[in-house]
């Protein structure tokens, strides 16, 4: 039997591109043997391990995104903290009317004022910022009692307030967590209103942020572990934390588009403390075949009947037989099936 010419194209599997190789009037997967002289210049053989099917992509170091802090009742500003400044519970963002603007953590915004008789998740809330800054005296529960209030009236002198025990929320500004003052959004000596922008924050840990493509989607798994290479060469492990999608305006007369903008978390102890701006790269493992039987995807041949094959070479002679693909990567390819087994010699077409 002779072998049949071949024609080259592409296969585009998990978003990586490879080489196949298309042969026309091929035999019956279980056909026989050939001469001598039809066996392939070339062999590759069948080894056992596992793909990874990971992309590279660039970002950016920074500290995440970025909230605006609006003042909430009018005044003068007469303090503010320095861009870069980390502040954390219980100290004053900035001073209105020289009194302060206290950070407390929690996930429900100040919206009402606090008083003996109320009850709520914002009261616990409150309770819970007290007593870890070492307030004592009252229970930490949902109600606001008189020992609620005589808490507040200590933290309240130590803060130069009236001791009034009620909370006035536009004293607070609540957040998840230490914040990192990113920029200044007015000055020092500027009256400002409800609403009126006073200064942005981010969270206080690095991350690297990622811009990507939606075709890239499959690459976002949230939670998913990453490796992240810094400017000084150096790896370290990270996962991803966020993803969202954001609309990216098209510049001159070409439309807007859509991405993906990926937040990259470090590992534990990981962050980067010394570099300022910098560019990363992340590897994004999007799939995982592991203990598989590969070959080089130029060894696959496309058979007429449809499906690929591989050329199984024993000594002197070869024959097709018939496989099932799995998982691209790296220019290799996962075979399945064909009584291929690992040490097989197969073809590799030039």
């Amino acid at each position: 039997m002779k072998r049949a010419g071949v024609v080259v194209a592409a296969v585009v599997t998990a978003g990586a591109a490879t080489a196949a190789v298309l042969v026309a009037g091929l035999p019956e997967a279980e056909g026989g043997s050939t001469d001598p002289g039809a066996t392939p210049p070339a062999t590759a053989t069948v080894a056992r391990g596992t793909l990874i099917d990971s992309e590279d992509k660039s970002g950016d170091l920074g500290y995440g995104d970025t909230t605006a802090i609006s003042a909430r009742s009018n005044g003068t500003l007469t303090r503010l903290p320095g861009a870069g400044a980390t502040l954390t519970r219980g100290k004053a963002l900035y001073r209105l009317d020289n009194k302060p603007v206290v950070l407390l953590y929690g996930s429900l915004p100040a919206y009402r004022e606090l008083r003996s008789g109320l009850e709520g998740a914002d009261v616990k809330q409150l309770e819970q910022n007290l007593w870890a800054l070492g307030y004592r005296g009252f229970t930490v529960d949902k109600e606001y009692t008189s020992s609620t209030a005589e808490a507040v009236e200590e933290w309240q002198d130590d803060l130069g307030l009236t001791e009034t025990g009620r909370v006035d929320p536009a004293q607070l500004v609540i957040a998840p967590g230490p914040v990192r003052v990113d920029s200044l959004a007015a000055a020092k000596g500027d009256v400002v209103q409800p609403g009126a922008a006073v200064l942005n924050v981010t969270g206080t840990t690095r991350v690297a942020a990622v811009r990507l493509e939606v075709d890239d989607q499959r690459l976002v798994k949230v939670g998913a572990p990453v490796r992240i290479t810094l400017p000084d060469g150096s790896e370290v492990g990270g996962r991803i934390a966020s993803s969202e999608s954001v609309v990216v305006p098209g510049e001159g007369q070409e439309p807007d588009s859509t991405a993906l903008d990926v937040t990259v978390a470090f590992d534990k102890g990981k962050a980067p403390k010394s570099l300022g701006a910098a560019s990363v790269t992340v590897a994004f493992t999007a799939a995982q075949a592991k203990d598989v039987l590969t070959v080089p995807v130029g060894a696959l041949l496309a058979l007429a009947e449809g499906g690929y094959g591989v050329e199984v070479v024993e000594g002197s002679t070869s024959r097709i037989v018939a496989v099932e693909t799995g998982m691209f990567a790296d220019g290799k390819v996962e075979l399945q099936g064909g009584g291929v087994a690992e040490g097989t010699v197969v073809g590799v077409p030039s």
